[in-house]
């Protein structure tokens, strides 16, 4: 199972040369139609990055300069620059010890008079409490905008995340489920944002211009997608299912090895009611030994992003983030590709295991 580069690929990828448009054409209208579908949204707009996807989602919804944008303290720091993008304010919150999510208490006490949106993550494809997000946004007149980026396919309550808000962003970078290299998608059910979209991705244009005396009726940038990327993407969802299979796999394979490991958390996924892992991930004191420990054994793991707020970008004192103080520095990706096979995470195990043993 390649990660790019098959038959399914290179056929479409054929395909937009063949058509002599490599440009924003037939096939990135198709790859949107089929995500769309896919998730069960009426609409799906791709862009350049899931970056440029969030902060087109929020540019159109209005958030600009004096809003506030509720984000949580630990994500890639790529959410946080995307309200950055639209001149508002980003507003860091701690988060959910036992998800990773955002903290629903802290989310509540960071709402002021600015605040235009909130942007929740479900990291590692791990639903948000999606319920009380929406209720606090219609109570306070929010946007909520999902930053979906590593949850395709991952539903929650039976519905898809990234459709729960006025908006939901995927991202199709190279360790996600289906890449198109770099890529994002933003879905929603808005037929007047939708139109927003188009206009703010392609220079102010509602619709494809020439180049020459085309009407542009608001500022806009450039967004566009390309055929050729979305030729990949395309190819790529050839092998979505059985990669969502695989990674869930993997996850149980953990869950059922680890068992009885003292030192170690894994952090639950719901995957009987349809969350997909994106990744396996696990909370343990000796975070950075155990990584070196596995890189020694050729297993390469990530350990988890620094809290935003440690960012120099977004500085700030760590007496509000409490839990993501806690929790940044003893979390850890184990290896999750989707290329792995049942050995290979048996491997992981036991290195795991053998690493607790000698700790002794």
């Amino acid at each position: 199972m390649p990660c790019v580069g098959g038959k399914q690929e290179r056929q479409f990828i054929k395909q937009a040369l063949d058509n002599n448009y490599v440009n924003e054409g037939e096939l990135a209208v198709q790859f949107e139609q089929k995500i769309a579908n896919l998730v069960g949204a009426k609409y799906a707009v791709a862009t350049t990055s899931c970056t440029a996807a969030i902060f087109l989602a929020l540019k159109g919804l209005g958030v600009g300069a004096g809003d506030e944008v509720i984000v949580p303290d630990m994500t890639f720091i790529a959410t946080a620059n995307a309200v950055n993008l639209t001149g508002a304010k980003s507003v860091l919150v701690d988060i959910d010890p036992d998800d990773l999510n955002i903290s629903i208490n802290a989310l509540i006490k960071a709402i002021t008079p600015k605040t235009k949106a909130i942007v929740p993550v479900h990291v590692t494809g791990r639903a948000a409490d999606m319920e009380s997000i929406l209720k606090i946004a219609r109570d306070h007149k929010l946007f909520v905008v999902e930053d979906a980026a590593g949850a395709l396919m991952s539903k929650h309550n039976g519905k898809y995340l990234g459709t729960f808000g006025d908006a939901g962003c995927f991202s199709f970078s190279p360790n996600k489920t289906i890449t198109t290299g770099q890529g994002g998608m933003i879905v929603t059910n808005d037929s007047d944002l939708l139109t927003k979209l188009h206009m703010l991705k392609d220079q102010g244009r509602p619709v494809r211009g020439t180049g020459g005396d085309d009407l542009h009726d608001v500022i806009g940038y450039n967004f566009k997608f390309t055929d050729l990327q979305a030729a990949l993407g395309l190819g790529q969802l050839y092998y979505l299912r059985s990669r969502i299979k695989r990674m869930s796999r993997n996850y149980q394979l953990y869950v059922k090895n680890l068992q009885g490991v003292k030192g170690i958390k894994i952090f639950k996924t719901d995957i009987e009611n349809g969350e997909v892992p994106q990744w396996t991930d696990i909370f343990v004191e000796k975070r950075d030994e155990l990584a070196s420990y596995l890189k020694e054994k050729n297993m390469d793991s990530r350990k988890y992003w620094l809290p935003l707020h440690r960012q120099l970008a977004y500085k700030q004192a760590d007496d509000n983030f409490p839990n993501s103080v806690k929790i940044s520095p003893r979390s850890l990706w184990l290896p999750s590709a989707f290329t792995l096979k049942d050995t290979d995470i048996k491997k992981v195990c036991e290195c795991i295991r053998n690493f607790f043993d000698s700790a002794k």
